[in-house]
């Protein structure tokens, strides 16, 4: 009988046979495949770059930021639209990356329990949010949101309020020394429910 040719470099055998070898070759191509993704969006202007309008947040929406990601509001909100016919009709204009360059960290997401988010800023009152958080079914009866009756009695937290601010500015947010050192006296006084309002009230105002 004619012999085997024998082969050198790798074969399917000897990467399908060798538990350490398919890890490592897996790693490689998954590191290459995310280089070749990634690396470019750092070079783009329309994902690195504010939109026309952005501000960062203020004291109050910062201190309302960390309430919504504490109380997993995320977990059923997306704040991200699709490039879609259905989604642009019903929320609004579809979400671009720079309009989340200040958002650390950011809070697109894909679950939709409940409606998207990305477009909310001024189409509810106030008082309309202050009520629907506090017992989502006096507005809406079939509601499945819970409520969050204790963000009215909980005063928000100005004392870590500075640190946070300058947190975000080393990550490239322009606030200045003015706007941080009157962080603590714009929150002062005021509850949790007010801080996550105006959060909620601003999301997606700056693009018309």
């Amino acid at each position: 009988m004619a012999e085997t040719p024998k082969t050198g470099g790798l074969s399917h055998e000897k990467v399908e046979t060798n538990n350490f070898l398919m890890i490592v070759l897996i790693l490689v191509v998954l590191l290459v495949g995310g280089m070749v993704e990634i690396l470019p969006l750092f070079f783009q202007k329309s994902t690195t770059e504010p939109v026309p309008g952005l501000k960062p947040y203020t004291a109050m929406q910062v201190v309302g930021r960390d309430i919504y990601v504490r109380e997993g509001c995320y977990n059923c909100h997306s704040q991200m639209i699709r490039p879609f016919r259905a989604e642009t009709l019903r929320y609004g204009p579809y979400s671009l990356a720079g309009e989340f360059v200040y958002d650390r960290p950011f809070q697109w997401g894909s679950k939709r329990t409940g409606p998207d988010l990305a477009r909310v800023g001024g189409r509810y009152s106030d008082e309309w949010h202050r009520t629907h958080l506090t017992n989502p079914r006096d507005l809406v009866p079939e509601s499945n949101m819970p409520a969050y009756p204790w963000l009215e009695k909980t005063p928000a937290n100005a004392a870590s309020i500075q640190a946070h601010m300058n947190g975000l500015r080393t990550l490239g947010a322009p606030y200045s020394d003015e706007e941080i050192a009157k962080a603590p006296e714009d929150v002062k006084g005021r509850t949790e429910l007010d801080a996550v309002i105006a959060y909620l009230q601003v999301l997606g105002t700056h693009r018309k």
